[in-house]
């Protein structure tokens, strides 16, 4: 018998049974051959069994054919069996695609349903889109040509709209440039202790500007967002993803500087910032120039950075914790600030002074709206 496919899809034990009346021989014959029992057989012939890859190989050799003939007859007559493909099945891929849905669950941003006509509405309603197919633009203030350097994902976008839709519920009064220059001045006096921290949101929103933490997404690198809920009204969210002091500073400042400049607002700068801290930080010469700001904004409002340079000229190599702290108290600022600075300009490894990096996770989300780490804000 020669490799061959037919138009009309049969089970295999009809080609079978084809090769044994060709041949003259039995079902028992054939059992004989390979070494089977004959109710195998009859099983195989009469459909009631599915060719497994040692019966093909098998068959193969009975008779002079390929293995892949019998397993390619065995997959055609089973596919055929299925009447109609299940359209929930090509529907929930293009949801699961468009954003991280059992994230969004878990984590209460949406409720689940079996109903994939259901699961599609809530999606776009988050979203805040009408079709499944509808670009989803985040920042209605920036340009449709955006600046952006890092297309946010789908995971990222989600949390992008999660921080969006709890910024709402934030109060804070009308936002203008005085205030702001206040507000810096005010955050300023706050460095120098961790649980002065608990006083951040209350000072942001007094100069307009509403702060929340949401926890990220795994695997999205996120750091903090800035973004506009309108003319009047900046937002400043930030993950935590690292619990220490230098790490909220720098990205709590990071992210005023975007607001100072006003990007994603008079510009088309979408300001969403990932790996902004630690050593996956990207390198100073790869950034653009909205985020160069941004740092510039943050290192030269947290620590005079001539201070910093006559520290470093005095003391390298010789960063010991009483250096760093005796700098730091004159400065006003927690040791552990000093510690990230010096780490940034590749002062001292990562793994160096560790300890002077106070954690502050559980004083912010005291004290800010919080979504993440085991919470949902109730009645949102």
């Amino acid at each position: 018998m020669s490799n061959r496919t037919s138009v009309e899809v049969f089970p295999p034990g009809e080609f079978i049974r084809e090769e044994l009346e060709e041949r003259g021989w039995t079902q028992g014959d054939l059992a004989d051959i390979l070494g089977r029992p004959l109710n195998r057989i009859n099983e195989i012939i009469s459909g009631k069994r599915s060719v497994t890859p040692e019966t093909a190989k098998g068959l193969a050799d009975a008779f002079g054919t390929s293995p892949e003939l019998w397993l390619n007859l065995e997959n055609a007559f089973q596919l055929s069996r299925i009447k109609k493909s299940d359209e929930s099945v090509t529907r929930r891929a293009k949801l699961y695609e468009k954003a991280p849905v059992k994230e969004m669950i878990r984590r209460g941003w949406i409720e689940s349903s079996t109903n994939i006509e259901v699961l599609e509405s809530r999606i776009m309603d988050f979203l805040e889109i009408k079709t499944l197919d509808q670009e989803i633009r985040f920042w209605p203030f920036a340009a449709r040509t955006s600046l952006s350097y890092k297309k946010p994902t789908p995971s990222q976008l989600a949390w992008l709209y999660r921080a969006r839709h709890l910024s709402k519920a934030v109060t804070a009064n009308k936002f203008n440039e005085a205030n702001f220059k206040l507000a810096i001045f005010k955050l300023q006096q706050l460095l120098h202790a961790p649980q002065e921290i608990r006083l951040v949101p209350q000072i942001l929103a007094e100069c307009g500007i509403r702060f929340l933490t949401v926890e990220a997404i795994p695997k999205t690198r996120i750091d903090g967002a800035c973004f506009w809920l309108n003319p009047h009204s900046p937002v400043i969210v930030l993950s935590l993803r690292y619990d220490r002091i230098d790490s909220f500073w720098h990205t709590l400042f990071h992210e005023l500087g975007h607001i100072k400049n006003r990007d994603g607002l008079n510009n088309s700068y979408e300001t969403l910032d990932t790996d902004l801290i630690g050593k996956d930080a990207a390198a100073l010469a790869d950034k653009p120039p909205a985020e160069k700001a941004a740092d510039k904004f943050a290192v030269e409002n947290l620590i005079s950075q001539d201070k910093l340079e006559n520290f470093i000229t005095r003391v390298s190599p010789l960063y010991s914790k009483i250096n760093i702290t005796r700098f730091a108290n004159n400065n006003n600022v927690h040791p552990g600030i000093v510690v990230g600075q010096l780490q940034h300009r590749k002062e001292i490894l990562w793994s160096q002074n560790r300890h002077l990096l106070a954690r502050i996770k559980e004083v912010i989300i005291s004290a800010a709206l919080t979504d993440g780490w085991g919470t949902v804000p109730s009645g949102l």
